[in-house]
């Protein structure tokens, strides 16, 4: 009786961050809302000492892209030879044994360098940047070659395909894009710099273009929507900055310059009416306060802290005006954890031996997937780094950001997959 009840309350959308979506779900790149932030509750206890239990491991193809979670299925992006080719293929795994359901390539794998360069920390695999979204029994994938493309989710079989480099006149970055698709409501968002046209909103159900905007240059960032001052609308980290629009028509509500040099990664944050911008190469941090007047937008920069607190391309989360994050330019293996007041930029405390790996929030817990492998419990607390657990979860390089969905968490790397349990 139970089930039956969260399932009706789930399917009506109660239980859910984003429409159509399980509580229990984390179909977005950084989870149900793409904040990095989870509905489910974990346990403030500490984790066992030897780690969490292994649910399931499994031997991977080399990639960056994070593992998602929907349906009874985990899906994510790998590089694989196919036909003597290197393809990037979208893999669904049973989310319960991790066992391979369908692979279906769908663009070739090349990056020219930069993830596995040879610099000391920066080698272990190279691969797919981007990461699977989910939604109502679809795939959807943005290839590094900007190939957008639409599976079923049950199958893996092609329903649309758009050339989006081709078709809208885009202009690729270094090392190719690395940016996920972002779907909410009927629209998948993406970027691909096309003059006049950089910035798209399609139908997710047949890929027609419902809106096109913008002469920005792309990043690596994925975009991310939020509600700011009753206001829906979807935030780009571009080149020029951070770029606001209205998620209907598309029409543009604020803009904040902020530095960019070679690459930015990591998405915006929102924290309320602050939104938080990060990048490496010596652009550093940012926050943002978002105001209104009326029907009209204007930003004020609270801080600004050139070549600190810079995120390479693992993306904050955000607590009750602080935010949470592995900081520090190519610092492989060393790169901090890190706590900052989003009003003053204030850094609360700073735990070092990271890494660029992945943070997410769950139940007032972070959840660290350091570079080398390691998973790490801490509390979201500005008082103090308090750690709750750590242990190895991984051999590889990992690059990626993990899902926690049912209970579990579902983590990656350059060689391999794995399942454990927070529940026990």
């Amino acid at each position: 009786m139970k089930s039956d009840f969260l399932a009706l309350l789930a399917a009506s959308g109660s239980l859910s961050l984003q429409p159509a979506v399980l509580a229990a779900d984390w179909p977005l790149y950084r989870g149900p809302s793409g904040n990095g932030q989870s509905p489910e509750t974990v346990s403030a206890n500490p984790w066992p000492a030897g780690g969490l239990r292994q649910v399931w491991k499994a031997p991977a193809e080399t990639g960056f892209s994070s593992l998602i979670v929907a349906a009874g299925k985990a899906f994510t992006i790998v590089g694989r030879q196919m036909d003597g080719v290197p393809r990037e293929v979208c893999v669904a795994l049973d989310a319960n044994d991790g066992k391979e359901l369908w692979a279906t390539p769908f663009g070739v794998a090349r990056y020219d360098g930069g993830g596995n360069s040879g610099e000391e920390g920066n080698k272990g695999g190279d691969g797919p940047r981007s990461t699977p979204t989910y939604s109502e029994g679809r795939i959807y994938l943005y290839g590094g070659a900007m190939n957008l493309v639409c599976l079923e989710a049950e199958s893996g079989k092609n329903i649309w395909a758009k050339d989006v480099l081709r078709e809208f006149g885009g202009k690729n970055i270094k090392w190719q894009s690395a940016a996920s698709p972002l779907v909410d409501g009927d629209l998948v968002f993406v970027a691909c710099g096309g003059a006049g046209q950089s910035l798209l909103a399609l139908n997710k159900k047949t890929g027609a273009v419902v809106w096109k905007v913008g002469d920005d240059g792309v990043t690596h960032a994925t975009p991310v929507v939020a509600n700011i001052h009753g206001v829906r609308q979807v935030i780009f980290r571009t080149q020029k900055g951070l770029v606001a629009l209205n998620v209907t028509n598309g029409s543009e509500l604020w803009r904040q310059e902020h530095p960019f040099r070679i690459s930015a990664g990591a998405s915006p944050v929102v924290d309320g009416d602050v939104v938080f911008c990060s990048s490496g190469y010596g652009a550093g941090a940012a926050a943002i306060k978002v105001k209104k007047s009326g029907s009209t937008f204007e930003t004020e920069v609270l801080w600004r802290k050139p070549n600190q607190l810079m995120s390479h391309w693992s993306t904050p989360v955000a607590k009750d005006g602080f935010v949470y994050g592995l900081f520090g330019h190519a610092s492989y293996g060393k790169a901090p954890l890190a706590c900052v007041e989003l009003a003053t930029g204030e850094e609360k405390w700073s735990q070092a031996g990271f890494g660029p790996g992945g943070v997410i929030l769950a139940g007032g817990q972070l959840i660290v997937l350091a570079d080398d492998g390691e998973l790490v419990k801490a509390k979201a607390s500005p008082g103090s780094y308090t750690e709750l657990g750590r242990f190895d979860a991984l051999d590889g390089k990992c690059w990626s950001t993990p899902a926690l969905s049912g209970g579990k968490l579902f983590v990656r790397s350059t060689t391999e997959r794995a399942c454990y349990t927070v529940l026990e």
